[in-house]
């Protein structure tokens, strides 16, 4: 039962770290997205 515990936990924490990376960068994108539509529509005069 505790083995199948830490196995369960240790694939988990493996998991979190993958997708900590590879979903990190994603959002990292998004947010410069965000910040060049913010950006493009100062520059046009449009409001927010």
């Amino acid at each position: 039962m505790l083995e199948t515990i830490a196995v369960i936990l240790l694939v988990l924490w493996l998991l979190g770290l993958v997708s900590s990376y590879t979903m990190g960068g994603f959002v990292h994108i998004l947010l410069v997205i965000a910040v060049v539509v913010i950006l493009i529509r100062l520059i046009q005069g449009r409001r927010l």
